[in-house]
Order: structure tokens, then C-alpha cells, then sequence
């Protein structure tokens, strides 16, 4: 069988494409969590300094943000490129040459791939700098539920690195190789958890009439929830509530005093989780007191709705169609249900967050999150040319 052709890349990014796939196996066989990304960090601030950028660390523990002045006029235009860096806690089986060397640690939502097309770049844009204006090339700690974007704006990111837009790319199994995909507006849900203690009684099995049993009440809880997204939230909104752990007791002739209930809680418009925290709160407490029990509700905000600015996702789906065509992207794409927390960035300036494809079937189609998952490094010249394409248009030159 023949060997599938390469994908769409500039030549100059595909000339150093085996060094940069090394890079990218090098991080993935070497996993670091949410804020100890401290090796990966000092591969990414050492390469970039090597190619002439400036540097600057420390920036939510462990981020690493480069700057490069364009060649091409004095504009004070800043736009910032963002990749993640770290890893997840899951038992790789990939079988790869390159898998995880670090037993419960993997990279297993492409994050090593996020950021080696972003370094891909960052190698051909200081060797050119054609561009007029600011570039901050901007590696992330911690997105995986720890919230990294924010502890980044929280150390004065914008303060340090302001900004005129913010762009992200993350790859998606499932999609075909190199091939892209962006919604406007509200693309991908709040991702927020809530934890139910209903706290009743406890008792002997044999005599309920004497406990107030959390145990009912909570599985009442469980089925009252589930009336909320179909008859408070609008038909045409999106929310998503879903209990992931029911935790009570240990005996079977026992009737605990507590029990706890642990939801993930989805919404695609920031009203709809203003409601669904509401809901939740309200409804908990009224079905544990119909009881006799009690609820206490501890909502946490994790990440809010991930909202692409549609004139900024305009230029980048214009971007990828005038390099690629019409079949460079993905028609008619649909908001995803995860949550991603360059959320925060969009909150704070414009921008688009953009998917390209990894793959399908036995080729990148794995999904992420997944201990067989692997990024899939046709995609990475693609990726890194993207992100080049992109830097250069924006900071166009101008009359």
C-alpha cells in the first residue's frame, strides 16, 4: 500500500518537521500534570529563546509566554497565540514507541501536539517576521479542570502581554486529517460541578420509621433533577445536568446519615447556567426537606461558555478557506458540550478558538481523554502552518 500523501504545510515549516515531531513524542513520553509542567516549560522557553524570542516565565507557575516584533513596520498591534501544555492522570495503553514513561500519567488530550505546532511556528515566524505589529506565543498550564487561563489572567497576564485578540486550536478525533472547524459565537459549554450532601437520620435497616434516610431522598434528587433541563430550559437552549456519583452507606442493613450526590453541570448560554445553579439549589433542598432530610448545595464555577467572536471566526474560517478551500473545513459544525478553559481569554479580549481534524478510524480517530488516545503528527506542519498563516494576515501590514 501506497503511503497517504503529506498534508497542506508550508515547505519551510515541513523542512524541520522530523525535529518538531521529536519534540512533540519527547513531551508526550514524558507527561507532567496541571502546574508541574516544569520540564515541559523549560523545552519550550529554551527552544524559543534559541530562535530569537523573548521570553518571560513564571506566569501561572509554570507558563511561558514569548513575544516577537514583526520586521514589516512599528504597528503596536498584539495578538496572542495560545497552547496548553499538560498532561492527565490516565494509564496510557497506546503501545506507541513514544508512550508515557511516567505509570498514571499521559498525554491524553494532545496537549504535547497543541504544543509542538505552536512551537512549529514559533521556529519558522522568527526566522521570517513577516508581520507587522506584536506576537505573544503563549504555553498555558493546567487546562485540564485546573483552570490555568485564569490563574495566567489572575498573575497579570494582559497587564504584562496586552492583547488585541486571542486565538487557540485544539485537535479533534474524529474529524478528517488537517481539516478545521469553528463555530461562532457560544461554541462550547460552562463546565461546572456540584456536590448534593443530603443529610437525614441514620438507623437500623430493619427499622426505618425511626431514621430520616438521605438515601431515598437523594435518589428522589436524582429523578427530580432530571425535569429541570426539560421544563425550565428553554427547547432551543442547551444545559446538561448529570449525576456521576451517588455515595451512602457501607452495610445493607444500615441507614447511613448522609449521603452525597456529584453532578457535572453543562451549559451553552451563560443564562441557562445562571438557571440551572438555581434550579439545582432549589430543588435539592425542597425534595431533602419533603423528607424530612436536609440538602446543602455546593455549586462551583469551574469553566465558563467558550464564546468565539463571530468577526474573529469569520477571519480564520476565511483563512483556512482561501489556503485550503471549501474542503479545508468542516461544513454546518455544531457547539460542543466540553468545556475548555481558554474560555477566560475570550472573556477578557476577542478571538476564536478553532479545532483541526486528528483523524478517523485507526488514524487519529480515537477519542480524547482516552488511555489508547494519541496525537496524530500529520497534523502537526498543518497545525504549526495555521498558526503562521494566520499571525502573518492579521498583522498584516497596513495602508
Amino acid at each position: 500500500m501506497n503511503a497517504p500523501l503529506p498534508l497542506p504545510a508550508l515547505d519551510a515549516i515541513r523542512q524541520h518537521e522530523a525535529e518538531m515531531v521529536a519534540i512533540r513524542q519527547q513531551i508526550h513520553a514524558n507527561p507532567e500534570l496541571a502546574y508541574e509542567e516544569h520540564a515541559t516549560s523549560d523545552l519550550v522557553a529554551e527552544r524559543l529563546q534559541r530562535w530569537g524570542w523573548e521570553v518571560h516565565r513564571g506566569l501561572g507557575g509554570t507558563g511561558v509566554v514569548g513575544t516577537l516584533r514583526g520586521a514589516l513596520g512599528n504597528s503596536t498591534r498584539r495578538i496572542g497565540l495560545r497552547a496548553d501544555m499538560d498532561a492527565l492522570p490516565i494509564a496510557e495503553t497506546s503501545g506507541k514507541p513514544w508512550a508515557s514513561k511516567v505509570f498514571g500519567k499521559m498525554h491524553a488530550c494532545g496537549h504535547d501536539g497543541h504544543t509542538a505546532m505552536l512551537l512549529a511556528a514559533c521556529r519558522h515566524l522568527a526566522a521570517t517576521r513577516q508581520f507587522d505589529g506584536i506576537l505573544h506565543a503563549v504555553f498555558q498550564p493546567a487546562e485540564e479542570g485546573l483552570a490555568g487561563a485564569r490563574k495566567m489572567l489572575e498573575d497579570g497576564f494582559l497587564d504584562l502581554f496586552p492583547c488585541d485578540a486571542m486565538f487557540g486550536m485544539h485537535n479533534m478525533p474524529g474529524l478528517p486529517e488537517g481539516r478545521f472547524q469553528a463555530v461562532p459565537g457560544f461554541a462550547m459549554a460552562s463546565g461546572d460541578t456540584c456536590i448534593i450532601t443530603v443529610r437525614g437520620t441514620g438507623g437500623h435497616g430493619a427499622i426505618p420509621q425511626t431514621a430520616v434516610d438521605p438515601v431515598v431522598a437523594g435518589a428522589s434528587i436524582v429523578m427530580a433533577l432530571q425535569t429541570i433541563v426539560a421544563r425550565n430550559v428553554p427547547p432551543l437552549h442547551t444545559g446538561i445536568i448529570t449525576v456521576g456519583a451517588f455515595l451512602a452507606g457501607d452495610a445493607p442493613n444500615v441507614i447511613p446519615g448522609t449521603a452525597e450526590l456529584r453532578l457535572t453541570v453543562r451549559a451553552m448560554q451563560p443564562t441557562v447556567r445562571d438557571l440551572l445553579e438555581r434550579r439545582i439549589t432549589e430543588l435539592a433542598q425542597a425534595q431533602a426537606a419533603s423528607y424530612g432530610a436536609t440538602a446543602e448545595v455546593n455549586y462551583i464555577r469551574r469553566y465558563p461558555v467558550l464564546n468565539n467572536t463571530p468577526e474573529h471566526t469569520d477571519f480564520c474560517k476565511q483563512l483556512v478557506r482561501d489556503w485550503l478551500g471549501d474542503t479545508g473545513l468542516v461544513t454546518h459544525p455544531e457547539p460542543l458540550t466540553a468545556s475548555e478553559d481558554f474560555a477566560f481569554f475570550l472573556e477578557k479580549v476577542p478571538g476564536c478558538y478553532i479545532n483541526i481534524g486528528n483523524g478517523v478510524g485507526s488514524v487519529g480517530g480515537c477519542m480524547v481523554h482516552n488511555a489508547a488516545y494519541d496525537f496524530n503528527d500529520r497534523v502537526l506542519s498543518t497545525g504549526a502552518t495555521y498558526w503562521v498563516k494566520l499571525a502573518e494576515r492579521w498583522l498584516a501590514p497596513q495602508a
